[in-house]
């Protein structure tokens, strides 16, 4: 089970001001309430719900957030979401994958092609990038649960496919379909994780240096700022010392 120690540079945040924490609650509102609309609106009956309510919680969302976006599934004039990929390539020929959640298709598309248009890239075909990830759950415990040798054991026990170890945390990868299964068996063993999360994760990665990561990241960030797009992932590789420049 081999450690990919620059994964965090696949999935690019930006700092937790004020404004970007609105747009994220608003995003894990959404989520909950598809869940809860999807099942029936109690955590412990429905394992999706159960799931965007402890991502939630673990980015510190109030408890009447997660409350209204769990009731608003049940209201008669709940909207209607649909889950949408849209696959591109970003400059230098880095593939994206954007993941959106929208009660309106054609807006998203647009918003979407207009983004990597102003940015550098252009809009593919479905499956253009995605053969270039692989689809996988992503269970992620803080480093203080354990040693990186205990974390790789209880991993082993689970079932899970590979972990990496930091000084921060520790983010265990599974098989797409056995997610619910290793994430229970990692909870027994080690506790509620802090986020779980299905994810693509880069096959291989491509270095990106210089001006072509400030084109890149406008890009990247771009798209998280829409009020659609849920996530945004790229097989790319970045410097801290890029990065930091970057962020500078």
């Amino acid at each position: 089970m081999a450690g990919h120690s620059k994964f965090k540079n696949i999935m690019h945040r930006k700092g937790r001001a004020d404004s970007v924490r609105s747009k994220l609650f608003s995003k894990l509102s959404r989520e909950i309430t598809v869940a809860a609309k999807a099942g029936l609106p109690d955590p412990a009956m429905n394992a999706s719900l159960r799931l965007a309510v402890a991502n939630a919680k673990a980015e510190s969302m109030p408890k009447d957030n997660i409350d209204r976006a769990i009731k608003k599934a049940s209201g008669a004039d709940a909207e209607s979401y649909e889950n949408i990929r849209y696959e591109g390539f970003g400059p230098g020929g880095i593939g994206v994958i954007v993941e959106v959640l929208t009660d309106n298709r054609n807006r998203a598309a647009a918003n979407v092609r207009s983004i990597f248009s102003k940015s550098g890239g252009n809009l593919g075909e479905t499956g253009a990038v995605s053969f270039m990830f692989d689809h996988l759950g992503q269970i992620t415990y803080p480093a203080s649960v354990g040693s990186e040798d205990a974390i790789m054991e209880a991993a082993i026990e689970a079932g899970a496919e590979d972990v990496d170890s930091d000084e921060e945390s520790h983010v265990i990868f599974t098989a797409y379909d056995s997610i619910s299964e290793v994430s229970q068996a990692l909870e027994a063993a080690l506790g509620p994780a802090k986020s779980t999360h299905i994810v693509w994760r880069p096959k291989t990665l491509t270095p990106v240096e210089g001006e072509a990561v400030t084109t890149l990241m406008k890009l990247i960030d771009a798209l998280e700022d829409d009020d659609d797009v849920q996530n945004v992932y790229g097989n790319y590789d970045i410097s801290e010392a890029d990065m930091e420049t970057f962020a500078g």
